[in-house]
């Protein structure tokens, strides 16, 4: 595994129940992890949410802590229960009730990376399965709680704002004229993870960069927003998705000539968000 599974960066003057969070950027790919995979070392980066971690990296110094993954999400999905172990994989798992993301290979260990190619040739032994859960999962769970408990103490609110990013080519097949395709897709799982108003001033945020933006089709969150959003105890959770061609080729996975701009679109974004949650919060009336 990674020496360490997260980053946090903690801002100097912490002054937002605003939380920023990666946790699909992790790009720490051990040799003995590269070793077991059948897959050269550029398709395993494919489900890779790679360089958001750097998109989001003014948050600090505009006030809100960012927590950035650094083991892989083929190694670990951190967007995933601890439960959400494949049997199609993992040695010893027994099928349960049935869930798409695990039937599909994106479980909490991932069985495939982008357009279903497989990690291994063979299953895993359960022992090792746990064993990443602890060493990766954990730690970063543990932490991000710790972060939406010290923000509602001290600003009477959590805003998780959850960052990933989206492949062109899903952006491509979604629906609308071509030159009007959405830039970026704000999950909050049809309203259950966050209150309305703080959704409208998330999305408000990015419109005002010039972005166009849709909410909850087709990504409407995963794990980490069904999870931590409970809008009756003050905590808001709003996933974000962004499309990958903006900032980086996606065929050589490196950042594009247009990164340093829309880095600087985000920064705008992040500065107008981290208002939500500055000073002390009046509580939100539950949904």
């Amino acid at each position: 595994m990674p020496t360490a599974p997260y980053r946090l960066d903690m801002p100097r003057d912490h002054a937002t129940g605003v939380i920023f969070a990666s946790p699909h950027s992790g790009r720490d790919y051990t040799w003995e992890f590269l070793r077991k995979s059948v897959l050269d070392e550029m398709s395993i980066r494919s489900s890779e949410d790679a360089f958001v971690d750097r998109l989001f990296d003014s948050a600090p110094s505009l006030g809100a802590p960012l927590l950035s993954a650094l083991a892989p999400r083929a190694y670990v999905d951190l967007n995933r229960g601890a439960d959400e172990l494949d049997p199609a994989l993992v040695r010893g798992v027994r099928s349960s009730s049935h869930n798409p993301r695990v039937t599909s290979g994106l479980g909490v260990i991932p069985r495939v990376v982008a357009n279903g190619r497989a990690i291994y040739n063979g299953k895993l032994e359960l022992a090792e399965a746990r064993s990443r859960l602890a060493e990766v999962w954990k730690p970063y769970h543990t932490c991000l709680q710790s972060l939406i408990e010290e923000a509602k103490s001290q600003f009477g609110l959590a805003v998780l704002i959850d960052c990933h990013s989206m492949p062109h080519e899903a952006v491509q097949t979604m629906a609308g004229p071509p030159g009007r395709k959405p830039h970026v897709v704000l999950g909050d799982r049809f309203g259950a993870a966050c209150s309305p108003d703080i959704m409208d001033r998330v999305e408000a945020a990015f419109a005002a960069a010039g972005l166009r933006v849709v909410r909850n089709a087709p990504f409407a969150g995963a794990y980490i927003t069904q999870y931590y959003g409970r809008p009756s105890r003050h905590q808001h959770v709003v996933q974000v998705e962004i499309d990958r061609g903006l900032y980086m080729d996606e065929r050589r996975v490196r950042p594009s000539q247009e990164f340093a701009t829309f880095r600087d679109v985000i920064r705008g974004v992040i500065a107008e968000i981290v208002e939500i949650g500055r000073g002390e919060a009046k509580p939100l009336a539950a949904e």
